[in-house]
This record gives structure tokens, sequence and C-alpha cells, in this order.
């Protein structure tokens, strides 16, 4: 039996992966206060109280792993450098190993996401896939013949900081032009909002009242009231997306892309139009090798799946 544990800025989850079912799901608070230890100490804790909780004596565990954001050196458990909690060169595996004397295995968080869809996920009848999440930024992991594709030592498939734009918006992480800054939901939001700023009869005024209350939602539930200016930015918005998904086919070719995160509960609404953009344009026909475009299906247990996979993997 394995543990996975999906780390985040605010919480970290954690459940016993068996027979492809989570057992005893527990979650703890996390702090960018606490000291690397000390959140080592407290996910070791995390790890037991999963097993007691699923019913499962701790000495049948095999190993535990962990999603953790950041860039991570996964061959030695090392997270190279997480910027919001000032982690740098963290050896977190070798930290959990020493207070649970199991073995420890890390990958990226996103990763850990990809690897969950595409093993119990929408992604489970495929081979080869490409998650792509849509929230503040654009993530996302790859899975190619069934196995976790990271790049060398770890550092490839950031899908986000892909330049679809060259000399465009300046992105957080110092270039211009990233895909994040075009197709995330905050890149939804900015559109919206410029587009409500310029159509004041818009429906999206109707439903966000102002523009603070304008969300990723705002322009699809326009959408659905037959409002042209909404038309117009799901329409421009499902190119950038589109666009990133077609470099990312020409380059990959998967079986599927799994679209993650809050936009992607918009389901056919969001597809139906990005599906319409894409086939048509893909490289190589969609006639010849089939494409599907389609939406996660884990939810927030993505991470959890996959990071007791990869560990799982790697034993």
């Amino acid at each position: 039996m394995i543990i996975g544990i999906d780390l985040g800025g605010m919480s970290a989850k954690g459940a016993v992966l068996a027979d492809g079912k989570l057992l005893g799901k527990t979650r703890v608070k996390t702090s960018a206060d606490r000291s690397a230890e000390e959140t080592a100490s407290e996910l070791s804790r995390l790890a037991m109280e999963v097993a007691e909780n699923a019913g499962i004596d701790f000495s049948k565990v095999q190993a535990i792993g962990i999603g953790s954001p950041g860039v991570i050196d996964s061959r030695n458990g090392v997270v190279v450098n997480w910027t919001n909690f000032g982690w740098r060169d963290v050896p977190l595996a070798q930290l959990i190993r020493d207070k649970t004397g199991k073995q420890v295995f890390v990958t990226n968080d996103a990763n850990a996401a990809a690897l969950g869809e595409a093993k119990y996920g929408a992604g489970k009848n495929y081979e080869d896939s490409v998650l792509i999440t849509l929230g503040t930024g654009v993530g996302g992991g790859v899975v190619l013949n069934g196995k976790l594709f990271e790049g060398y030592k770890s550092a490839g498939t950031e899908i986000g900081h892909m330049v679809t734009h060259v000399n465009g918006k300046l992105c957080t992480c110092g270039r211009r032009g990233c895909f994040e800054c075009y197709a995330s939901a905050r890149a939804l939001i900015a559109l919206t909002k410029e587009r409500m700023q310029a159509e004041l009869t818009s429906k999206m005024w109707e439903i966000a009242k102002t523009l603070d209350n304008v969300d990723g939602r705002t322009a699809f539930d326009a959408l659905r009231m037959d409002d042209e200016v909404a038309r117009g930015v799901i329409r421009d918005y499902v190119a950038e997306l589109g666009e990133g998904i077609l470099n990312l086919a020409a380059v990959l070719r998967p079986q599927a892309f799994i679209l993650g995160g809050g936009i992607s509960a918009e389901k056919e609404t969001l597809l139906k139009p990005l599906r319409e953009y894409v086939y048509p344009r893909l490289y190589v026909s969609e006639t010849y090798a089939p494409l599907e475009l389609i939406c996660a299906e884990l939810g927030n247990d993505a991470g959890l799946y996959g990071a007791a996979q990869y560990a799982f993997d790697r034993l």
C-alpha cells in the first residue's frame, strides 16, 4: 500500500491508495512560517494519521509519494526551489524518510495531478495524455507510454511558460508572451473586464454588477444568455488556449488533452468551441491520429492519486 501526499501552500492532504481507491483522506494546515524541518515533521505525522484513519498498520505501508509545488529534483527527492515557502535545496524525501522509515519519492504537484488523471481519471483509457490546468496560471504535466515525462533533471513540462506571443505580455516569470498570460483563468477574467468596459450594454454587467465581481464564469454565463460580447470573449479566449494546444500537439501528439482547473467546470460549453478551433488546424489530421479534448475527472484528488502512483512506479 502507498500513501500519497499533496503538499500546498495552505494545507497538505494525504490518503492511502489501495486497489485504485483513496482511503483515510486527511488534511493538515501548512504555513510558510514553519521551517522545512517542521513541515517535514508535520507531513510525517500526516502519513501516520492517514494510515490510522484508513485502518491500516503503518508497517504495511510500502512507500510515500509527495506532490510538491516548486522546482523538484525528483531523482533525489529535493525541492530545489519553492518561492512561496522560501525553500532552496530542501531534501524533503530524506527528511521524511528519517522520520518514518519509509521510502519517499517527490515530484512536482502538477506532474502528480497529470499522472493521477492519466491512471485513474479522464486519461485512464489512453497511453499518452497531457493535462493542462487553467487556474491563476497554466500548469500541467505529460504522460507518455503510460509513464510520467519530467524532462532532464525534472525541469521540463512547464506548459504555462511556453511562449505563444513573441514580445507579448510580461509574465510573472520575467519573460514575455507566455501561454499562461493568455490562457489562464486570470487572463480570461482580464479579457472579460476589458470587453465589459468597452461594451456597457453587455449582459455580463447584469451578471457581475461590478468589475470586482468578474470571475472565470462570467463570460460563460452571459454566453448562455446569448450575449454577443461574451461570445466574442469566449471565441478569443478559446483561440489563445487552442493555439497552445496546437503547439503541444505538433510536438507531442498525445491521444488526449485533459483540461483541469476551475474553467474546466464549463465542460462542453468550453470543449465544443475548442474542438471546433483545434481540429481543423492540426498539423496532422485528427482523422488520421484521433485527438480527444476532454475535462479532468478527479478534481482536487488528482494530486493524491498521482503522488501515490508516482511512488508506486518508482519502487
